[in-house]
């Protein structure tokens, strides 16, 4: 199913394994088109479980011949502080899953310096975004994106200062309650994307997703909510488990 709501398209799907085939049929269909326009595509990667079935399947014998990959440029929305050898860490999972599979050189992957301290590595990645872009507005051709089940969104989690960052930039932000930190985009820097593509299936998320789309506007409650590109294309790809509690 494929409806239109305020300008964000949803894409349901019966069973999680269709959503995780188109979604990577978009993945491809944004990456071709770039790379024959502009000669490269850039693309925010998120952390997680569904992501990780994404790039494996990206990366498998059905996918991995569709895209010129040694023209894919691959950065982080979000990182935990954690080492990029920590089984926690969304660089490890990306590498393990998408980079060593196809073989991606080192110099197309954009990681977190975890080793700097917290601000210090949001302002070092942030520099390397803006000089990636060449000092033009950094757009990505793609941020992909998970949801939380406290409707959070890359590191951008509920009641924390970044979700007032007016800045299209990279910051750390604390999580009281786990005494950890993370680095994040913020939302203005991923509303500045050609596309962003949220991946979410699974009756847990099935609230959060409702609040996100259908609640009245709580950034503070419901983060995902500033996720809205100006000029960008917004999708939603959702089981139906996920899409259950909308109306």
């Amino acid at each position: 199913m494929e409806k239109n709501k305020s300008g964000i398209k949803l894409n349901v799907f019966t069973t999680p394994d269709e959503v995780l085939k188109h979604l990577a049929d978009y993945f491809v269909y944004l990456a071709n088109q770039n790379i024959e326009t502009r000669g490269r595509f850039a693309v925010a990667l998120s952390g997680g479980n569904s992501p990780k079935k994404l790039y494996e399947l990206l990366a498998s014998d059905t996918y991995k011949g569709q895209v010129d990959w040694d023209k894919v440029d691959f950065f982080f929305g979000d990182e935990r502080y954690v080492p990029q050898t920590a089984p926690e860490s969304n660089y490890l999972m990306a590498k393990t899953a998408l980079f060593d599979p196809l073989q991606i050189p080192s110099t197309h992957v954009f990681a977190v310096d975890t080793e700097l301290e917290p601000a210090q590595a949001a302002l070092a990645y942030a520099t390397n975004i803006q000089s990636y872009f060449n000092g033009l507005p950094a757009r990505f051709d793609l941020v992909l994106l998970g949801l939380g089940d406290n409707a959070h969104t890359a590191s951008l989690f509920p009641h924390t200062p970044v979700l007032h960052e007016q800045a299209s930039t990279v910051k750390e932000a604390f999580l009281p309650e786990q005494q950890v930190y993370r680095i994040t985009l913020t939302a203005p820097l991923i509303n500045q994307a050609q596309a962003v593509a949220f991946l979410v299936y699974g009756q847990d998320k099935a609230l959060a997703v409702q609040q996100i789309l259908e609640a009245e506007r709580n950034i503070e409650e419901y983060p995902a909510q500033l996720i809205a590109p100006k000029e960008g294309d917004l999708q939603w790809f959702l089981d139906s488990a996920a899409a259950s509690e909308l109306s």
